[in-house]
């Protein structure tokens, strides 16, 4: 999804933005384009612990140009990529070393994890 952003600069600083469909997401970055690259993770925050059905609808580029906020700035449309709020599960195929998938299955075991949950649960606690 796209969502309109407001993009501010100031003499000697980095870059920041506004996204006005979620109130107190402030993407950063020293860069345009890294202020870019951290929408995603800025959004991804932002619903850290809520609700997915709270996750707005894109508003139009026309009313945020509207904005008092948007007067004398750059407005950039942003792209969210959804897919962080499906909660389904997919079926993946990695290729590991013996080695590796032996200790995987016994530091799952001592968790009484399977091995998927043990890995999935590791990669989010140490990512």
């Amino acid at each position: 999804m796209r969502f309109p952003m407001i993009v501010y600069k100031s003499e000697g600083s980095g870059y920041g933005g506004l996204l006005p469909d979620f109130t107190g997401c402030y993407p950063m970055g020293e860069t345009l384009d890294e202020l870019m690259a951290d929408v995603q993770d800025a959004v991804e925050t932002w619903m850290e612990g809520e609700d997915p059905e709270i996750f707005p609808l894109p508003g139009s580029l026309e009313d945020t140009q509207k904005s008092p906020d948007a007067s004398g700035r750059i407005l950039v449309l942003a792209d969210v990529d959804t897919a962080f709020l499906e909660k389904a599960t997919a079926r993946v195929n990695i290729t590991v070393p013996r080695h590796a998938l032996a200790a995987i299955d016994k530091l799952a075991k001592a968790r009484g994890l399977s091995r998927s949950a043990y890995m999935v649960r590791s990669s989010l606690t140490h990512g």
